[in-house]
């Protein structure tokens, strides 16, 4: 037999480590040598062909926004000479006390928009997915509301609404021997006749979005449900809502911002009226800016405002996590 040399001190015995050899560390790269390669990489090309857009969009969106902020500091009608007043204008919008009015107003809307409009588009989505040879059809008629322009929208809404015996719900109303009633103009019924024509004409796009959602749940999902004896109710509830989670979360939050900045209905089909009842946070930014000159007060409303969406779309995105991830 021949004598087998020992490992000379220097160098590591072979098996006998102490634990698992370290991942070599990739070398950091010098800044130039990173600039370096992704010029070789055509960065430099792609930087070019995104310039134009980049350029675009900054000047018509962020400097309206980053103007905004120096406009909310100042008392300006934009003709004459600004003056810089500070928080001025901040504390003349908190003592308006139509604001509490109209912030009211808002939150109320978003109320009732969301009870009635948002499990609506929900509810004609799974109808429509069930629908084999009419769901192209479906589709097109369900969407067909956000075609028509916002305002030709309302004002077709406004001569349903008429208070006479003639208008179209007050004659079906006159059927059954009920009527009329004066939709608009009743302050109670007022918001909510606002919010029914607002989900009519907004629901079709939630419904596509939740359609194009449905299709993509496996049918495997449902076939194995259906096997164990599950209803439809049940099916439902442990198969297509758990799998339509992260898309309902995001569309509520939509819905919340959206329904927080309503303009267009309440402003052509009542102004406001009656008795201030359907005015809107962003019909007082509007009254501020072109009914009484002050671009400075409505724009340090329009900057709260934004500062309040943020926040609570902020604590939305915290409280909902785990729920859209899992």
């Amino acid at each position: 037999m021949t004598a087998t040399a020992p490992p000379l001190l220097d160098e590591p015995a072979v098996g006998v480590a102490d634990g698992p050899v370290p991942a070599p560390r990739r070398p950091r790269r010098r800044p130039i040598a990173a600039f370096s390669a992704w010029v070789r990489a055509g960065g430099v090309g792609t930087l070019v062909m995104f310039l134009p857009l980049l350029l675009t969009f900054g000047y018509f969106a962020w400097w309206p926004i980053l103007k905004s902020l120096i406009l909310a500091f100042q008392r300006t009608d934009l003709i004459n000479e600004p003056t810089w007043i500070g928080l001025r204008n901040f504390e003349r919008v908190l003592a308006d006390p139509l604001l509490w009015t109209a912030a009211g107003n808002t939150v109320w809307f978003a109320v009732l928009a969301l009870l009635i409009g948002f499990p609506l588009p929900i509810l004609m989505a799974m109808v429509m997915a069930e629908l084999r040879r009419t769901r192209q059809i479906s589709s097109v008629l369900v969407y067909l509301p956000v075609i028509i322009p916002p305002v030709v929208s309302v004002l077709l809404w406004k001569q349903f609404y008429d208070p006479s015996a003639s208008g179209l719900f007050n004659t079906v109303l006159g059927w059954f021997g009920l009527g009329p009633i004066g939709w608009l103009q009743d302050p109670a019924l007022a918001m909510p006749s606002i919010v029914i024509q607002a989900t009519w004409a907004t629901a079709g796009t939630a419904t596509i979005i939740y359609l194009a959602a449905l299709m993509s749940i496996q049918a495997e999902l449902y076939d194995a449900a259906e096997v164990d004896g599950a209803s439809i109710l049940q099916r439902t509830w442990h198969v297509t809502l758990p799998q339509l989670r992260s898309v309902i979360l995001l569309m509520l939050l939509l819905q919340i911002i959206g329904t927080m900045q309503v303009f267009t209905d309440p402003f052509v089909m009542t102004g406001g009226g009656p008795e201030n009842r359907t005015v809107t946070l962003l019909m007082l930014v509007y009254n501020y800016a072109f009914l009484s000159g002050d671009f400075g007060k409505a724009t340090a409303l329009s900057l709260l405002l934004a500062l309040v969406l943020s926040v609570v779309s902020a604590i939305y995105l915290r409280l909902t996590r785990k729920w859209s991830e899992s």
